[in-house]
């Protein structure tokens, strides 16, 4: 299949398993997934977890768009992982921080607790350290 000169196909990366940033981002494709699970499970539960609780148990439909978000979040990771494109999964990594910023930032201006707070600025920094540490492997395999 052959591509106009306008778009750039970025190759696939041999070997990606010699990155932590594959493995990071595996983690995160997974707990996204587990979160979809929980999310669905419980929404009661999850939405105090994420620091957002519900005040009425019938408004769960916030939940559940989470559910699907936190899906389609870990299906591509998995996707991008499983077709070697460390190139995208390195810009997804670098837009998708602005979720647990976001969350972060709702979370605290909701009263939510310190630790949860804290749990959500962790995740941005995780996202950060993984996006580095794809962008280091995909500079020095694309040399």
């Amino acid at each position: 299949m052959t591509h106009p000169a306008s778009v750039q196909v970025a190759p696939a990366i041999d070997m990606p398993w010699r990155s932590v940033g594959v493995w990071m981002a595996l983690l995160l494709g997974l707990s996204q997934l587990v979160n979809a699970a929980r999310a669905i499970i419980d929404p009661v539960g999850f939405a105090a977890y994420l620091g957002l609780p519900l005040l009425n148990p019938a408004d769960a439909g916030f939940v559940h768009v989470y559910a699907l978000r936190a899906t389609f979040l870990g299906l591509f990771t998995l996707l991008l992982i499983a077709r070697r494109d460390l190139t995208t999964l390195k810009w997804f990594a670098l837009v998708a921080v602005l979720m647990p910023l976001g969350d972060m930032l709702l979370t605290a201006t909701a009263g939510a607790p310190p630790a949860t707070i804290a749990r959500h600025a962790g995740y941005v920094i995780y996202i950060m350290v993984t996006c580095g540490l794809l962008h280091r492997f995909t500079s020095r395999s694309h040399a």
